[in-house]
């Protein structure tokens, strides 16, 4: 019998049950109530802005957290994503499914042509090849300034409108309308990226992460499961380039530069690699401190990087682990209970 007088193995089969259910709704309400609350609590454009850091992040997340691919390349697609978008939305083609579809191919196109090039190698290696393939396409883009604009980054972006049945032209001019937009595609992406990793492929790419010879002996085609892998985040990461393309209007040379592969990385590790909650998290927090500190002292960056250090050492499973720990005297009362 357990402390509320049932049989023990009924409450423990009922807990069993619908525990995982429960504590799943629990964070799908978590993380709409804060995508609700967060543009009440910073400006908008900020807000906005950290849920298209916030789809970069839990895109890149599909490759360290899942496949255990740690690229610093993924600005080269983020800022391809923008540029796609820009263009077509600087001339005049304002259909959303035109302009998103344009950048999820152009950035698909080139995750493939990267991934082709460094998915076979591994550690160092590949971190160095998507790097190198990050600075060619930042120069590539800086030379093609009858595209991207150079150094001066290609402006004259607008936003796209939404053609609705029965409703008619949604126009996303009115920053509050954008943010709504891009918190829907935030969702929607998080979902995607959850299902990807539960989802047998996903469930390959985590034990190749494991143990990736082991893996290629049960007949996996690892490096093709990994090549998809890449492929699916450069696409997603395409999208917020896009995003932020439109928010800001402009496209700035710097959306392409390693820096903002560093970062993204960043973003990761402080949130945590675990779920892509821990990757939106850590979305928030950069940013968020990134503000903060910016306003405090001239050499901000110097603080930020300290953090991340920190974070590395004091707490490597990242700050949703930290927020998410049972506290001590709770398991303590759970196992008294038990006993």
């Amino acid at each position: 019998m357990n402390a509320d007088g049932e049989p023990a193995g009924v409450s423990d089969a009922g807990v069993s049950k619908s525990g995982p259910h429960l504590v799943s709704i629990a964070k799908v309400a978590c993380v709409i109530a804060a995508v609700a609350v967060l543009p009440l609590m910073m400006p908008i454009n900020i807000a906005t802005e950290i849920m298209i850091f916030g789809i970069f992040a839990m895109a890149t997340n599909l490759l360290i957290g899942t496949a255990g691919l740690y690229s610093f390349g993924q600005a080269a697609f983020f800022g391809a994503g923008g540029y796609a978008a820009g263009f077509l939305l600087a001339h005049g083609w304002t259909s959303l499914p035109l302009v998103f579809g344009f950048a999820v191919v152009v950035t698909g196109l080139l995750a493939a042509a990267v991934g082709l090039v460094s998915i076979k190698r591994v550690g160092i290696y590949f971190m160095m090849l998507t790097f190198a393939c990050n600075q060619l396409i930042y120069y590539a883009a800086y030379s093609w300034r009858s595209v991207t604009g150079g150094e001066d980054g290609l402006a004259g972006v607008r936003r796209p409108v939404l053609e609705l049945p029965f409703v008619g032209a949604i126009p996303f001019d009115d920053n509050r309308v954008f943010y709504a937009f891009t918190a829907v595609l935030f969702l929607v992406a998080m979902a995607f990226l959850v299902r990807v990793v539960e989802s047998p492929f996903g469930l390959v790419l985590a034990a190749a992460r494991q143990n990736t010879r082991r893996a290629a002996s049960l007949g996996y085609p690892v490096a093709k499961l990994q090549l998809v892998a890449f492929i699916i985040a450069g696409a997603v990461s395409g999208i917020a380039g896009a995003l932020f393309g439109m928010l800001y209007r402009i496209v700035p040379i710097d959306s392409v530069h390693w820096f903002g592969s560093a970062y993204v990385v960043f973003m990761v590790v402080i949130g945590g690699t675990r779920s892509m909650i821990g990757p939106a998290l850590g979305a928030f927090v950069f940013i968020w401190l990134q503000g903060l500190l910016s306003l405090t002292w001239s050499r901000w960056p110097l603080l930020l990087g300290l953090f991340v250090v920190a974070t590395m050492i004091f707490q490597p499973d990242g700050l949703l682990a930290l927020l998410t720990k049972r506290p001590a005297w709770l398991s303590g009362r759970r196992e008294r209970s038990r006993s």
